[in-house]
């Protein structure tokens, strides 16, 4: 293997553990500028987050998604997701590419969500992964998650996740990592979101991560976050159209690696 490609692969796994290959997606720039705290959201993003989050959503939504690890441009990760509720429950597809020529992985996952009283929902979903080295041919995968999302009191949320609980091999000597996210959103009013959440990739140190949203006007929002182990620095902006098209930049900051931005394009019809 080339010894570049193999610094890539340090990069984005060994070297800061919990962006290793196969992880779940950011959850669009929403999620990484509030530290990836996003395990209790109620929207778009809940599809690569929690997926039980989706149970809330009341029309059909789109999100496309692109980062760039610490500005590496073979680093790069490209999301998108198709979210249709019904009357039996929310469906949703997903599709993740991350990687590039001599090394990439495509996953492609379908979703579904329903709640199951006041208060409470579930979600999961089913997961391909096809993991591609040109120099070693390729591999697929299939695994699954599974969320719940509960409201404690109307300002509280509680959500929990569980990502690939069975220990899956991607590549010889590496497995798709299971992690498992247990967070909290707090509403303290209607413009102000605080999130907390423990990660616990079971390959590596559990992680913190915090952030908090501020809504300016009906149409803006200022994001920031941090998560440690490793810590990472994380701001953004988010601004909403009438029409229900969502703009969101965000970046992490890494002290060795550098910056980490993402940008998300989303539509998610209003209530009327």
């Amino acid at each position: 293997m080339k010894p570049f490609l193999i610094l890539l692969l340090l990069l984005s796994g060994v070297f800061i553990g919990q962006a290793q290959n196969g992880t779940p997606a950011t959850a669009g720039a929403r999620g990484a500028a509030m530290g990836n705290a996003s395990v209790a959201f109620k929207d778009i993003n809940s599809a690569f987050s929690n997926q039980a989050g989706l149970a809330y959503l009341s029309d059909l939504a789109f999100i496309a998604i692109a980062e760039q690890r610490f500005l590496i441009t073979e680093l790069q990760t490209i999301s998108a997701a198709a979210v249709l509720p019904t009357n039996s429950g929310t469906f949703g597809l997903t599709l993740n590419y991350f990687g590039f020529e001599a090394f990439n992985q495509q996953k492609i996952g379908l979703a579904y969500a329903r709640k199951l009283f006041e208060g409470v929902s579930i979600g999961g979903q089913v997961l391909a992964l096809q993991t591609r080295i040109p120099e070693y041919g390729s591999a697929t995968n299939v695994s699954f998650e599974l969320g719940i999302l509960t409201q404690l009191v109307p300002t509280l949320q509680l959500g929990v996740h569980l990502y690939s609980p069975m220990r899956i091999e991607i590549t010889p000597g590496e497995n798709l990592p299971t992690v498992f996210k247990l967070g909290l959103a707090y509403l303290p009013s209607e413009r102000v979101t605080c999130a907390a959440e423990v990660e616990k990739d079971i390959d590596f140190p559990a992680r913190a991560k915090f952030g908090i949203e501020y809504q300016i006007v009906e149409q803006l929002h200022l994001r920031t976050g941090i998560a440690t182990n490793p810590v990472n620095l994380a701001f953004g902006v988010g601004y909403g159209f009438d029409n229900g098209l969502l703009f969101d930049i965000a970046s992490m900051y890494h002290q060795i690696l550098g910056f980490t931005p993402t940008v998300t394009i989303a539509f998610q019809r209003k209530k009327s």
